[in-house]
């Protein structure tokens, strides 16, 4: 009589995917089945995250298996594996599948605020990530992660700091105050920046986001040459004073061979607690005309909300400090959009990844087969 595994994987070689109407060996979704008296636990491979049909197929595997003679108790273990970017001999992080850089035309923008939520919104979705400081001369990843201590190496490798489960490097960790400046020429900062990226021990990752000071300096340059990246996500407000810096990323990006993935409008509006009305306070309309712009999608707007800064400034961000708050949720969204982005961009290479179908006004996330 066949094992309990070989039974588990009998049935669920005849169950398909909804949208495609493709088995979920076919789609290369399927792992090895593994069971433990009762209990059976099934692996499902995603290389895009932000799958919508977790539910309907999770709910469609447990009511087959639990058919089955002997079985207590379904378990579906969902799996990230995100499709790649091409990775060169001399590539700084070989096992980094994505290296995505949040950018902005000017300072105070949020930029940094936005970058950390998206990292947390992605290790809640289930991927391996890290964020790198790459803002060398003002650092703020270690005041809103609440981490310091110096990173442990071992004379080839530095180990990065880790919180909430995301890989962390920042030149704030290095420093012995923390208010001090870092006065360095275009060289060490070069080298710093590259030493943060091949020297550390960033492992196997799904999404590596970096940090990058605001403006059009050379620190995008440098990354362009050394880096094969995935994309940037461009950071902005409404108001036109922030535009007109923002154009100006958008054409180093395009200058320097580095796809835009999408745009974020933050500060975008706020709603007063008393009359639950929308104030654009800063104008409205300029991410979607810099995503016009840079031929990009809107990737979201995020609201003004003072939860974010507390949250931020006590060092844990709001995307982990309250998951369930409206504010949490629209960075999630976000990030739901910049991992379909992403997985776009590596459409039509070889394994199990979704795409977006646009027929019928709506988005759907759908896979892409083998």
């Amino acid at each position: 009589m066949p094992s309990l595994d070989e039974q588990a994987l009998q049935v669920l070689s005849t169950i398909k995917e909804p949208e495609l109407d493709r088995s979920l060996a076919d789609l290369g979704m399927l792992g090895r089945v593994r069971s433990d008296g009762g209990r059976l636990v099934v692996p499902l491979k995603l290389s895009n995250p932000a799958y919508a049909g977790k539910e309907r197929l999770t709910e469609t595997i447990r009511r087959a298996l639990e058919d089955l003679p002997g079985v207590t108790h379904v378990e579906i273990d969902w799996q990230v594996e995100a499709k790649g970017r091409e990775i060169g001999a001399d590539d700084p992080v070989p096992g980094v599948r994505n290296v995505i850089l949040v950018m902005s035309g000017k300072g105070g923008v949020g930029k940094s605020t936005v970058a950390a939520n998206l990292a947390l919104s992605l290790k809640r979705m289930g991927a391996r990530v890290g964020l790198l400081d790459a803002d060398i001369y003002g650092p703020s990843v270690p005041t809103m992660f609440g981490i310091n201590g110096r990173p442990q190496s071992d004379g080839q490798r530095i180990e990065p700091l880790q919180r909430f489960g995301v890989k962390l490097m920042s030149i704030g960790f290095l420093l012995d105050d923390p208010k001090s400046a870092v006065v360095w020429r275009g060289p060490m900062l070069h080298g710093a920046l590259l030493q943060f990226l091949k020297d550390v021990a960033w492992g196997e990752l799904d999404y590596l986001l970096l940090d990058l000071p605001p403006g059009t300096g050379d620190v995008a340059l440098t990354l362009a040459q050394r880096v094969s990246t995935t994309g940037a996500v461009i950071v902005t407000t409404p108001q036109e004073v922030a535009l007109m810096d923002v154009y100006k990323s958008v054409s180093m990006a395009q200058k320097v061979g580095i796809k835009v993935l999408g745009v974020v409008e933050n500060e975008s509006y706020f709603i007063c607690d008393g009359c639950e009305k929308r104030h654009e306070i800063f104008g409205s309309g300029g991410g979607q005309k810099v995503a016009e712009h840079a031929e990009a999608p809107l990737l979201g707007q995020i609201p003004m909300e003072p939860s974010v800064r507390e949250w931020g400034d006590a060092g844990t961000p709001v995307v982990q400090a309250s998951p369930g708050s409206s504010i949490a949720k629209a960075f999630q969204d976000v990030a739901e959009q910049l991992v379909t982005a992403v997985d776009a961009t590596h459409e039509g290479r070889a394994g199990a990844g979704f795409t977006i179908d646009r027929s019928g006004g709506q988005n759907r996330r759908l896979p892409v087969a083998r």
